[in-house]
């Protein structure tokens, strides 16, 4: 649906010269207002040391018979890709050997290299540690090149696989051969930018002339093939991705592909002998209905031949979901939340039967941080809280022993006298909404940042966070986190709950925490700041523009604003399964009553707002932000705007940019908030 009202279409043109003109002007007035004082170098020189720390917890990943860990500080900002083994990794200094050095590599080839992540080969003779694909993004963007490097060589393969920068998907099927979906041209990629082809490519060919072996419609959201390790032969599975949360599942072993009778809807996970089926509406199968949030678990053989048994791991309560599982090699550890809170189970298979061990509370917020699957039961668990600093844990599934301590880290602001509060604000639909307080009890009012997200089925758990203990905890202000309905603290019916047309129920949430902070006295209107990023980007600007009169300032990053365009942006026409169609009338008619970009009012006092994005963004187009800037410009808003031109959806390329980001945004509230 074109919107021909809209003068700030120029702004789109991501590097035209006239919008990058006119966001160098903005960039200039911003830095200019607010980088000037000592606080805002205190604040980003304090948020960078403990970026660059050397007592941070190295995290590793398993790969072979070595652990493997991306080390970035400020000698190295783009990375140290190095590994050793996890006996030299428990001790104190651990013997690293490394990899690839990516400022090397950038400087080497005269490029604004971002590190993307490996792609192992798991299987067959050359399994272990022998090659890999690499992905590298130019300034963090999705779009990538792909290249194979050799792990005993340490150097990228001459004549190897290599892919140019595109959104590509990439797997081994052997040490010659991968599944690769990528930008051949005309018609090999979806109308969200993602590959609709997927190609077994072998080596020595041109990747155009690799044969297809599955393509979706245009209209899909992307098509992606991935090898299984966890079995001796071939065999794979392949995911047309139909919307952002339906796909239609294939097995394909031997060039044959059977689809999977599986609810388009759920979650899907094969791994060895077993099928595993996360249900996210009510399934009725063989005589039972599962409910939506339920984990069920078969054998993928007697599945595939008709038997509809299924053996049900967990089933959700009105208080606890379950966030998600991970394999080790022959077991299952489930994250569960029981009012946003983590529960860990350890299920083992032995007997004809699945046991569990429960973890509680007492180790925090725990997360699997990974799992050795291809190989034993090891595992790693990551636990911290908002003033908990992070701990490793290491253990092996099965064994009479818990996780054991492997490494802990410092705590990198002062937290004595911050405690951490859960309360419960009613929306105004009478739902009751969490959200957790960090502060200090009876200080009195004072400023206070709330944040949130509220989409996609994301759960927004206590986390320890440097860089908000750094710039705002450690300088008396209080941080509030909601747990607002569209995300997925209580399982798949609180996401669909502001789903499309139900949308508003997720800014009215946070709308009622906003008030209920005030009531409690935690602090006051014009003391309250909030800030969301992304999807909570989205969430600010429906705030500027609806609720203005419950903020004193607003943070908005890399932001979905415009929502009669955004699907003919980017990757925009991927998440329409979530917000709407604007092409379609019906979806419209909702879509506009909350879209910021067209409810931007004259009349209306708005409370001062930074807004940021970055150039290489290739996921939500900086163009929201460029517009939604104009525009309240246009309209005698007090807005200030800073666009990075590196960092892609995450705002920064290294950690001096993400520390200068965050700086911008502390200043800006303690200015505002604090004055």
């Amino acid at each position: 649906m074109p919107d021909e009202d809209d003068l700030n279409l120029w702004l789109e043109d991501v590097e035209g010269t006239e919008a990058l003109a006119w966001v160098r002007e903005r960039n200039a007035e911003t830095v200019a207002a607010l980088t000037g004082g000592e606080r805002f170098a205190a604040l980003r020189d304090g948020i960078q040391a403990v970026l660059d720390a050397d007592d941070r917890i190295p995290m590793i990943a398993w790969h072979g018979e070595r652990v493997y860990n991306l080390w970035k500080d400020a000698g190295h900002p783009r990375g140290l890709w190095r590994r050793t083994t996890l006996e030299s990794y428990r001790g104190g200094t651990p013997d690293w050997q490394t990899v690839l050095d990516l400022d090397a590599l950038a400087e080497a080839e005269g490029e604004n290299w971002v590190w993307q992540g490996p792609t192992y080969l798991r299987t067959g003779p050359l399994a272990g540690e022998h090659r890999c694909l690499v992905a590298l993004s130019r300034g963090g963007a999705d779009a990538s090149v792909v290249r194979e490097f050799d792990l005993d060589a340490l150097e990228f393969v001459k004549d190897g696989f290599e892919l140019p920068e595109a959104k590509s998907s990439v797997s081994w099927i052997d040490a010659d051969s991968v599944f690769v979906g990528t930008d051949t041209g005309p018609g090999s990629m979806t109308s969200s930018g993602y590959p609709r082809q997927v190609r077994a490519w072998r080596r020595g060919t041109a990747v155009a002339d690799a044969p297809v072996v599955f393509e979706g419609s245009p209209d899909d959201v992307s098509v992606r093939a991935t090898s299984d390790p966890s079995v001796d032969g071939r065999r794979a599975i392949v995911r047309q991705a139909t919307d952002f949360f339906n796909a239609r599942r294939y097995l394909l072993t031997d060039g044959e592909l059977t689809e999977l009778d599986v609810p388009e809807d759920a979650g899907v996970d094969i791994h060895r002998e077993w099928l595993l089926v996360r249900v996210r509406t009510d399934w009725p199968v063989a005589g039972v209905t599962h409910p939506a949030g339920t984990l069920l678990i078969t054998r993928l053989e007697s599945y595939l031949s008709g038997d509809r048994t299924l053996t049900p791991l967990f089933t959700p309560d009105p208080h606890t979901s379950l966030s998600y599982a991970e394999w080790t090699r022959t077991g299952l550890i489930l994250v569960l939340l029981a009012d946003v809170r983590s529960r860990l189970e350890l299920l083992s298979f032995a007997d004809g039967e699945w046991r569990r061990t429960v973890l509680g509370t007492e180790l925090g917020q725990t997360d699997v941080w990974t799992t050795n699957q291809d190989a034993d039961e090891q595992y790693l668990l990551l636990s911290s809280g908002f003033t908990l600093p992070p701990t490793l844990r290491h253990g092996v599934l099965g064994s009479a022993e818990g996780p054991a301590i492997l490494k802990q880290g410092p705590a990198y602001f002062e937290a004595d006298g911050i405690e951490t509060r859960q309360f419960f604000a009613t929306s105004a639909d009478g739902t009751q909404v969490p959200y957790f307080v960090v502060g200090r009890p009876g200080a009195g009012p004072g400023p206070t940042l709330l944040s949130g997200y509220g989409g996609f089925e994301v759960s927004r758990v206590p986390s320890y966070n440097s860089i908000i203990g750094r710039g705002w905890l450690a300088r008396g202000g209080t941080y509030v986190v909601a747990n607002i309905r569209g995300g997925g603290e209580y399982g798949p019916a609180w996401h669909r709950a502001a789903l499309r047309e139900q949308r508003p129920r997720a800014y009215e949430d946070f709308a009622a925490v906003a008030g209920d902070l005030v009531e409690r006295g935690i602090t006051t209107r014009e003391q309250l700041g909030a800030e969301g990023g992304s999807n909570g980007g989205l969430l600010m600007g429906v705030m500027l523009t609806r609720y203005p009169e419950l903020f004193g300032a607003i943070v908005c990053a890399v932001p979905l604003l415009d929502m009669r365009r955004y699907h003919l942006l980017l990757a925009g026409a991927s998440w329409m399964a979530e917000y709407g169609d604007p092409d379609n009338p019906e979806d419209w008619a909702y879509l506009s009553l909350f879209s910021p970009y067209q409810n931007v009012r004259d009349a209306v006092p708005y409370p001062p707002t930074l807004i940021t994005t970055s150039t290489r963004d290739d996921r939500v187009h900086p163009g929201h932000a460029r517009k939604m800037v104009a525009r309240l410009r246009e309209h005698g808003k007090n807005v200030t705007y800073y666009e990075n031109i590196e960092g892609g959806h995450g705002g920064a390329a290294d950690n001096a940019q993400l520390a200068f980001k965050w700086a911008l945004a502390f200043e800006f509230l303690w200015r505002t908030l604090a004055a």
